[in-house]
């Protein structure tokens, strides 16, 4: 876990501060300056102007390279001030100069396929395992891509001159596999690599300090927290923002500002929700290691709220018998949550590339949540059936 300083793009302070301290202020340093406490949620699409030239040239230098527009705000699908919040929050929070919100994960992984095949780089270079829906965008090739799957032993030799992007997921969903992203960074030369940095967080990782120029969260899961937001976000340096940006707008995934709003808000317990999440899960792990009805247990060595394990018996009995988990997609709440991913999260990837990556027909993925372990413990002990 990091305690060090997280980098402060754009802050004017210089003081460093420490992650637990931006998650809480990061977005926010303007407030008192303002009166407010709280940050207000802007929920306009439209804005007054009546300098229609000043508004032109912030068009046009919007256009040019998919700059935040400055002075007052334009339309909702240029930007919007609470969800630029967020997007400056996270950006601080990851250590990268910028951030650029979508209105699901998947609408932000789109907009980078779509920015990197828009300069003729459509060819892309990934892992497995990854999100089932990210594995079915790529292979189905529904925007236009080109997809060699590697081990990461292989991705230097699968680059191409059309290559645009390297993806990969650590640790990976849901098999919690993980990677040496310095690694992986190297091996991909001058091509950008993609990290999703999801079931991380930036409490645990950040993948920015390791090499990777973009860093992808479904913001749905730990970011907001409490499984009533939907989005998605991309970190980066602000070259890469500007070309987000624009496909952004041209493309409307934007991100409703109740939701920036519900995000800026989660931000601010994401370092105390993911280390007390972790430490359940760190014990769930141990108790489910010594059961005999489980057959294998991952769990990252970097830690995390994520468990995967393979039991002897059947999956799908264990999920029908929880209670106090509950059984549904989805990760990174309050609350613990159990699926089985070859019958949902990862249906739609082809089951031989599955098991290939490691994703058997007997493995339940855990999301732990913040209730007493011992009574998460107990369901989980009557839902694994007799010995």
């Amino acid at each position: 876990m990091h305690d060090e300083p997280a980098s402060r793009p754009g802050d004017l302070t210089g003081t460093p501060r420490a992650l637990a301290t931006e998650a809480v202020h990061a977005g926010r340093d303007d407030l008192a300056r303002q009166g407010l406490h709280a940050p207000p949620i802007d929920l306009s699409t439209t804005y007054p102007s009546y300098d229609s030239r000043a508004e032109a040239a912030r068009v046009d230098a919007f256009a040019a390279d998919g700059a935040d527009p400055t002075g007052p705000p334009v339309y909702g699908r240029l930007g919007n001030p609470t969800v630029a919040r967020f997007e400056t929050a996270l950006a601080r929070l990851e250590g990268t100069e910028s951030a650029v919100a979508f209105a699901s994960g998947m609408a932000a992984l789109s907009a980078v396929l779509l920015a990197r095949a828009a300069t003729g780089l459509r060819h892309v270079v990934a892992v497995r395992p990854l999100y089932g829906c990210t594995d079915h965008l790529l292979t189905a090739g529904l925007l236009g891509t080109e997809v060699t799957w590697t081990d990461p032993a292989g991705i230097t030799d699968a680059l191409r001159p059309d290559t645009g992007l390297v993806l990969v997921e650590s640790p990976a969903n849901p098999t919690l596999a993980e990677l040496d992203l310095r690694a992986v960074a190297h091996s991909c030369g001058t091509v950008p690599l993609l990290a999703d940095n999801t079931f991380a967080t930036p409490v645990l990782q950040r993948p920015a300090e390791l090499g990777a120029r973009l860093v992808l969260h479904s913001a749905t899961k730990y970011l907001g927290g409490h499984g009533d937001v939907l989005a998605g976000v991309v970190a980066c340096d602000e070259e890469f923002a500007g070309q987000l940006r624009k496909m952004r707008f041209a493309t409307g995934g934007v991100l409703h500002p109740l939701a920036g709003y519900l995000l800026l808000r989660g931000l601010s317990t994401l370092p105390v929700r993911v280390r007390a999440a972790s430490a359940n899960a760190a014990e769930l792990a141990r108790r489910l290691s010594a059961d005999p009805r489980v057959a294998r247990v991952r769990y990252p060595r970097l830690g995390g709220a994520m468990i995967a394990f393979e039991v002897y018996g059947d999956p799908h009995e264990v999920v029908s018998r929880v209670r106090l988990i509950t059984p549904a997609v989805s990760l990174g709440s309050v609350d613990t949550l159990i699926q089985h991913p070859a019958s949902i999260s990862h249906r739609i990837v082809a089951a031989g590339d599955r098991h290939d990556a490691g994703v058997s027909d007997r493995l339940l993925r855990l999301s732990v949540g913040l209730e007493d372990v011992n009574d998460l413990w107990s369901d989980l002990d009557r839902s694994l059936g007799p010995c």
